[in-house]
């Protein structure tokens, strides 16, 4: 039998949600909160031996040399989340790719689209990615219509295709939102449910997240400030300590990628990057 895998990501990035919902905060402070929270992850994954794929934006990395440094330092991989946060076009995709190569000094292999919206697949490829992780294949009213489209790994053309983890049955999601409003118990049963049918679990969280975002000021509903800043913390500290007993080995993407590739060239022969 496979040995459970478990992906974690984290979406590192300028802090703008609170713009969503009509209200102001200056860039200084989008970059500070969000690096604030990328030190308590990283403390929390070097505390349980974990490895994870930080997906940033160039704008964020170009403002936290030090966040950047102790990501490769400590072991874990560095993707892209596109140039900035709330604005795309398809040449920021190889854009984000050279310039986050440039200032990480390490090849860049994984793509994430802001807010995982849908991005063409052809252009992805052109611009050199090995993989994509930018579905969410849900059904999220107002966010998501993916409920039909393929719910683990596939392959589009030469791209690796990881879509974010879903129940097996009506496809409950396991990210971040899961996190915070289900009570720990039952959010720990479904990612054992769908570990014991996939052999891998793919979540992604942010660094906001492990920061406080109760304060009025910046207007989020109950279900977006619920479990946030110690409160999640704790809990995420709880998680992976379950994570550990359940013997979940932490990987990755880019290595769930080189392992697939791998796999097919085996099959087919050697593949050209």
């Amino acid at each position: 039998m496979p040995r459970p895998r478990l992906y974690l990501s984290f979406d590192i990035e300028e802090f703008d949600m609170p713009l969503e919902y009509g209200k102001s905060i200056s860039f200084e402070e989008q970059i500070a909160i969000s690096k604030a929270g990328c030190h308590h992850i990283l403390d929390l994954l070097k505390k349980h031996s974990a490895r994870a794929t930080f997906f940033s934006t160039v704008v964020f990395a170009e403002n936290v040399p030090d966040i950047i440094q102790r990501i490769l330092g400590e072991g874990h991989e560095l993707a892209s989340h596109g140039f900035y946060h709330s604005d795309f076009k398809n040449e920021h995709l190889l854009q984000s790719r050279l310039e986050l190569e440039r200032l990480s000094g390490r090849s860049i292999e994984g793509f994430r689209m802001a807010r995982m919206m849908p991005v063409e697949t052809g252009e992805i490829i052109r611009a050199g990615y090995r993989y994509n992780s930018s579905l969410n294949p849900v059904y999220i009213p107002g966010r998501y219509n993916n409920y039909f489209k393929k719910r683990t790994w596939f392959r589009s053309g030469t791209l690796l295709e990881i879509p974010a983890s879903a129940t097996p049955f009506v496809r409950f999601p396991l990210f971040w939102l899961s996190f915070h409003n289900l009570p720990q118990g039952l959010y720990r049963g479904l990612c054992a449910i769908t570990m014991m049918k996939d052999h891998y679990l793919n979540i992604y969280f942010h660094p906001w997240e492990f920061t406080d975002l109760t304060l009025p000021r910046f207007g989020f509903p109950g279900f977006v400030k619920r479990k946030t800043g110690t409160k999640m913390i704790e809990a995420f500290d709880g998680w992976l300590s379950w994570c550990h007993r359940k013997g979940y080995t932490f990987e990755v993407l880019r290595e769930f990628s080189q392992q697939h590739e791998a796999h097919a060239g085996r099959l087919t022969g050697p593949l050209t990057p």
